[in-house]
């Protein structure tokens, strides 16, 4: 419903909602202007597209269920499986595409379909999707053994204890090649039901139809191939209806997600969530190296440190640290990762992807030798966390959990790139050749999480190989489309592949110099592309689209109700501005930094305002008490910014709570809307020097 002024049509809001309702997957649409409602039916069973009717024939709800069930071909026995209610967790409440994912599947599934595929970006909440899903069908008693496969320990160990645990005692995970059947959710790794051996097969102890759902994380992964031993599980339990669930569906000559579970039937993509602001926008600063962008040929009888004769020939990108490693080389990436720690947060959680596992290890090296200082202090600081190492390994659940500060930097290779949820990592490193589109989207999805609690609201990708060119690939964030060759040869085999090395001879050079010959920073922008110029000429340029000078910003700003709203629109526009506060200076306000940057003013950091106010007269016509609450929104303001003068909820935390409850707060101003008038006057203090500019 779009409801207008009454100065405007019945009709001014339909576009509006109709562009709301295709998004939320809402059946009906309205307009109104107060005289009367115009509904747009997408269903096509009321007749008329559109109809204009008076104040008193909105239609009821049992109503437009009945219509909406006509649409959707719901019959009685399909619409008891579809009311089923969700697990109410208000710690956890559903977004609106995840609704969309889960009522689309329940209601593909009531009406008989057996192969489902959904498509959404990492960072979306796919297993609170898939737990919203199973609980449902679950209650509803259409199915009532469930199988939920992954190919990773830490995914099903992950699931069990998080978004899963509400199963309870009726709940267990696969291991020690036992098949207990006296569960009714299962929770399993592919490697711990299926082998080369038949012996290993535990799968094979269930009966074919022990299971009537099968869910599959990450299914672009090893069961993506038609001759692979995992697919021979879900061949195997074929009678089950299967759910595929992945960001990245695997479309190949050789391999095809939608040849086996079909269409999606609902995708979100890592731009919708972005443009949500569900998912973190990023920057990449891509660092060219001398050596990457014209090569290196080793002079005739060139030895490598340990003595073996190099291979005559030029080496390139695809060559280091697979076939030639370039100690300096490796020693330089690890010099430009720290320093821009350095510059920035030395304890900002960091990934840095490799090309194989003897490049993680060296990396390690050349890291702990570039941080001797935090390295020092704990020796977590940097780990390798990969597949062969059970120390790294170890420290995997600590590298991912926001309120561990250990380890800070992990090196891998394979390992990270899928299904970890680093909340809290801001900085991707990529000094590995990408070639696939899939692991692409894989890895760039270990930073897309938000997380407001730890500051968490934007990402660095660092580029060292090219590897970002991939952004300007049409498919990057594209619908997938199937292009599987029914007649193609063999799939890849393990999911480890990539991990080891090529087998050939590889030579370690450690006397050969590399050096930077290009480094530049780019944006992600509103168009989902990436801004290639400076985030301070990008924010000049945005800001002054809509305001062609000083005075109409500062009329705008002293006029916003809410200043949040200002720095929302521009942030919808690709200001990043956490981003451009690193840039100019992490003490100033957003309102500073913009005319700063757009128009050149002097900034002023939020201290100094802070501290003009308390030099000024406003507070004496408050009370003692509202004094002391003035004085410290003030010093809430100077710490952490204008969003805590906007947000009553900071009345709760300290040190509000020595004044009172945030109700005996209000009260002291004698109401909410004296407090917030209140609130309104001591912005207007804080930018007071400003709005005293318009007149001269």
């Amino acid at each position: 419903m779009e409801a207008k002024r009454n100065i405007y049509t019945v009709g001014e809001g339909m576009q509006q909602a109709l562009m709301y309702a295709e998004m939320l997957d809402i059946p009906f649409a309205f307009s109104s202007n107060g005289d009367a409602f115009l509904l747009h039916d997408r269903t096509g069973t009321l007749g008329k597209v559109e109809e204009e009717i008076s104040l008193d024939r909105f239609p009821s709800p049992d109503f437009l269920w009945q219509k909406y069930c006509e649409w959707k071909g719901l019959d009685e026995g399909r619409q008891k499986i579809v009311t089923q209610n969700y697990y109410t967790d208000h710690r956890k409440a559903l977004r609106y595409y995840q609704r969309i994912a889960i009522n689309r599947t329940v209601e593909a599934i009531a009406k008989g379909q057996d192969r489902i595929l959904l498509v959404m970006a990492t960072g979306t909440g796919k297993t609170l999707t898939a737990f919203q899903i199973i609980w449902r069908l679950w209650k509803a008693g259409v199915k009532k053994r469930i199988l939920f496969l992954a190919d990773r320990n830490i995914l099903v160990d992950q699931t069990k204890i998080n978004d899963f645990k509400h199963f309870g005692k009726a709940m267990t995970k696969i291991k020690n090649r036992e098949a207990e059947k006296s569960y009714e959710i299962y929770l399993s790794l592919y490697q711990a039901v299926s082998g080369t051996e038949e012996e290993k097969n535990i799968y094979k102890q269930f009966s074919p139809d022990f299971f009537d759902l099968v869910i599959v994380d990450e299914c672009h992964r090893g069961s993506a191939a038609e001759d692979s031993a995992w697919r021979e599980i879900l061949e195997y339990f074929t009678s089950a209806t299967q759910i595929g669930l992945t960001a990245t569906p695997k479309e190949t000559k050789d391999v095809s997600n939608i040849h086996y579970f079909g269409e999606p039937i609902y995708t979100y993509s890592l731009k919708q969530g972005i443009e949500d602001g569900f998912l973190a926008p990023y920057r990449v600063v891509r660092i060219d190296l001398d050596k990457d962008l014209v090569g290196w040929r080793p002079e005739k009888g060139k030895t490598d440190k340990y003595g073996k004769t190099v291979e005559d020939r030029i080496y390139n990108q695809k060559d280091y640290d697979r076939d030639l490693v370039l100690e300096k080389r490796t020693e330089l990436v690890a010099r430009k990762v720290s320093d821009f720690l350095k510059a920035n947060d030395r304890f900002d959680k960091t990934i840095v992807f490799c090309e194989n596992i003897d490049h993680a290890e060296r990396m390690r090296k050349a890291l702990v030798n570039e941080n001797p200082d935090l390295a020092g202090e704990n020796r977590k600081y940097v780990m390798r966390i990969t597949g062969d190492n059970q120390e790294g390994k170890a420290e995997l659940d600590n590298f991912i959990n926001p309120e561990s500060r250990y380890p800070v930097i992990a090196t891998t290779s394979k390992l990270m790139s899928t299904g970890v949820d680093a909340q809290t990592c801001k900085l991707i490193v990529l000094d590995k050749r990408i070639q696939s589109m899939t692991e692409f989207k894989q890895i760039i999805g270990r930073g897309t999480r938000i997380n407001e609690d730890y500051g968490k609201f934007y990402f660095t990708i660092m580029d060292f190989k090219k590897a970002t060119e991939l952004f300007a690939d049409p498919d990057f964030d594209g619908e997938p489309v199937e292009i599987y060759d029914f007649d193609g040869g063999n799939g890849p085999g393990s999911p480890w592949e990539g991990e080891g090395e090529t087998g050939r001879e590889k030579y370690f050079v450690d006397d050969v110099g590399v050096e930077v010959v290009t480094e530049r920073t780019q944006y992600y922008g509103p168009d989902g592309k990436l801004i290639t110029e400076s985030l301070k000429d990008y924010t000049r340029k945005t800001v002054l689209k809509d305001f062609e000078s000083l005075d109409s910003f500062l009329k705008h700003w002293n006029e916003a109700e809410k200043k949040q709203a200002i720095l929302k629109e521009l942030e919808e526009r690709g200001v990043l501005l956490d981003a451009l506060s690193e840039e100019v200076g992490k003490d100033f306000d957003p309102f500073d930094l913009i005319c700063h940057v757009a128009f050149d003013r002097p900034p002023l950091s939020r201290k100094e305002r802070a501290e003009r106010v308390k030099k000024g007269d406003y507070f004496s016509k408050y009370g003692e008490q509202a004094q002391e609450v003035l004085d410290t929104l003030l010093d809430k303001y100077a710490d952490d910014g204008i969003e805590n003068l906007e947000n009553m909820s900071v009345l709760k935390v300290q040190p509000f709570d020595r004044i009172g409850t945030p109700m005996e707060i209000v009260k002291l101003f004698g109401g909410k809307n004296s407090y917030l008038a209140a609130v309104r006057g001591l912005e207007s203090q804080l930018y007071t020097t400003d709005a005293s500019l318009l007149e001269t």
